[in-house]
């Protein structure tokens, strides 16, 4: 479910209802993280997991794994443009920063970064390549994928195998 850029936090209306950018999120890391994780929240908002879950828990587990403030931000938005309808525009006005921005763009897959092409494009970013690792962690998590039909289990244990092969990590 898409979610209008207009109901994003980032953007506030004046006394006259007139809408008008928020301050900077960049200027700070803490603030980055506070607004990606708002961006986030808000555009998932409406979303479930494949076990039913509210989605917005995902980006949550996965950006709890890691400790860089702008990988932090990178985690809770890695799937607000892919799923949501949110653009890098829209991330832009808001304030986030270029360096989470790019990250983010290479965590979307696009008609133009399907196959083996992606990961490649995701080793060349730091800041990609540590929310990718911790998606992937999360994604595989034994405590989650148990609850799973067996054959989409079985599936996606192959698709991530894969993935941590092109990333280096097997």
């Amino acid at each position: 479910m898409s979610a209008p850029i207009d109901s994003l936090p980032m953007l506030m209306t004046n006394a006259d209802g007139q809408k008008r950018e928020a301050p900077v999120a960049n200027q700070d890391n803490n603030s980055e993280v506070a607004a990606a994780k708002a961006i986030a929240t808000i555009a998932h908002r409406f979303q479930t997991d494949k076990i039913g879950v509210p989605y917005i828990e995902h980006p949550r587990r996965v950006a709890a794994k890691l400790d860089d403030s702008k990988h932090i931000a990178a985690a809770w938005l890695h799937d607000v443009i892919e799923d949501c309808g949110i653009t890098a525009d829209d991330l832009r006005a808001a304030g986030i920063s270029g360096a989470v921005i790019d990250a983010v763009v290479l965590l979307t897959r696009t008609e133009d970064s399907k196959g083996d092409g992606y990961y490649a494009a995701i080793l060349e970013n730091p800041i990609a390549l540590a929310v990718k690792l911790a998606d992937i962690a999360d994604n595989t998590d034994p405590e989650r994928t148990a609850r799973l039909e067996p054959e989409v289990r079985r599936r996606l244990a192959g698709k991530y195998e894969h993935a941590k092969k092109l990333l280096g990590q097997e």
